[in-house]
């Protein structure tokens, strides 16, 4: 670069940018490089790195440079390092301006909380660095399950977790834009555990529709819903995605009883990759049970729910919802279903990270979809009532019969007009 410098020197070129490329751990050494002034740095992922011995170094070498930061990452309360080293705020985009340039997708809050819950989890901070490891090894492990005690064990007992995987078949079967979904849980032993019991509910539910499907001989247009539960069942493919660890086979065969090897060859050997066949929405791979690995940094479109059953705070937690807003056609929102109680948590990371102007929160509170669709409802009856249309009546008639049908044409022709130009499902004018 020095020598690029000089040869432009020679040539008279008074003023050059010549933009170097590195990383920050190149700077093993404190040695000054360049003390000119006009030297700007500008550093990506500014939370992570940048208050060490590494930057120590980089600032060294470039004594009079300005540093310009860039994060995506919400600054823990109180602590701010980010702002610390580098200065105040040149801009923000926060989360709630994404939403309203259409940027990222609305995100919903939904508590499904179990009833063997742990209510407002006072866990410490020690406790929250142990579960935010991004790989925990065996000692870790053991640690977090001394540490947390009886806490640990009611998160992770197996009634509990037995509950909630019986309320995610229901809830991802229930959904309205059938999306991708992850099941975060809080280790990998847990995620395991769920992918078993999840699997164990999905199989049973489909044999009860394929019962029930047989008791309507031909089948007709009132069960098309079934039909199409029980393709949905058919269809989707599951997978575990949890880091590898030396004797993870023996470790999880004695300590869980549980067998992780398939699904560590799976991970291994999977063609084309898991990750990218969660991302293709094309492939049936829809359900994947994680506890740390792809909720940083993983992005696939057609995610649109999270199920959280794992205790985070702060920017972990931000950057695990994010995985369900992103923008994809025919996903108009996400939805972050919570077995953790974490509710409290979200609202302290929301403050920091995400609240748009005037504290505007980002995240709603799915009772709210559900309060709009109400008012929705009593608007629409009694706009139908207004003309003379009663819809508890249309509804109390026999469904598929003739009186019914008749009472839908009458109420088209008395809600917009019997002069008015329909056109029937084959494009036929009525």
């Amino acid at each position: 670069a020095e020598d690029g410098i000089r040869d432009i020197g020679v040539t008279g070129v008074q003023t050059c940018a010549l933009p170097i490329f590195t990383l920050i751990h190149k700077f093993q050494t404190p040695e000054m490089l360049c003390d000119r002034s006009d030297v700007i740095v500008l550093t990506d992922e500014a939370h992570r790195s940048q208050y060490d011995t590494l930057a120590l170094n980089m600032r060294a070498a470039l004594p009079k440079a300005m540093f310009l930061a860039f994060t995506g990452t919400p600054l823990i309360a109180g602590e701010e390092r980010t702002k610390g080293v580098f200065g105040d705020y040149v801009s923000i985009y926060d989360f709630q301006q994404s939403v309203e340039d259409g940027a990222t997708v609305p995100l919903f809050y939904e508590n499904r909380t179990p009833e063997l819950q742990l209510v407002n989890p006072d866990l410490n901070d020690d406790i929250y660095d142990l579960i935010e490891g991004a790989s925990l090894d065996e000692d870790q492990e053991e640690k977090l399950e001394k540490v947390l005690g009886r806490q640990y064990h009611l998160i992770t007992r197996d009634d509990r977790l037995e509950t909630v995987a019986r309320d995610i078949v229901r809830h991802f079967l229930g959904r309205g834009f059938v999306g991708k979904a992850m099941v975060v849980s809080i280790d990998k032993a847990t995620a395991l555990k769920m992918y078993d019991k999840v699997r164990a509910h999905w199989d049973a539910e489909t044999a009860r529709v394929r019962a029930e499907l047989a008791l309507y001989a031909p089948p007709n247009r009132e069960h098309e819903a079934l039909r199409e539960r029980l393709a949905l069942l058919t269809t989707t493919d599951m997978a575990v995605i949890v880091s590898p660890a030396q004797n993870e086979i023996e470790d999880m065969r004695k300590k869980h009883g549980l067998d992780i090897e398939p699904h560590r060859r799976r991970m291994n050997e999977s063609q084309p990759g898991l990750d990218e066949k969660f991302k293709d929405t094309t492939d049936p791979l829809r359900l994947v049970f994680v506890c740390a690995m792809w909720l940083t940094g993983f992005d696939a479109p057609s995610c649109s729910t999270v199920y959280l059953d794992k205790p985070m705070r702060n920017h972990t937690l931000m950057q695990t919802i994010a995985r369900a807003n992103r923008v994809f056609p025919g996903k108009h929102s996400g939805v972050i279903v919570d077995y953790a109680n974490v509710f409290a948590s979200l609202e302290r990371a929301l403050a920091i990270y995400g609240a748009g102007k005037g504290g505007t929160n980002p995240v709603k509170d799915k009772a709210q979809l559900v309060e709009a669709l109400r008012q929705a409802m009593v608007a629409t009856t009694a706009f139908c009532a207004s003309h003379g249309v009663d819809l508890a009546a249309m509804e109390a008639l026999p469904p598929g019969g003739m009186a019914r049908l008749s009472a839908f044409e009458n109420a088209i022709n008395a809600l917009i007009g019997p002069d008015t130009v329909r056109r029937d499902f084959l494009g036929h004018e009525k």
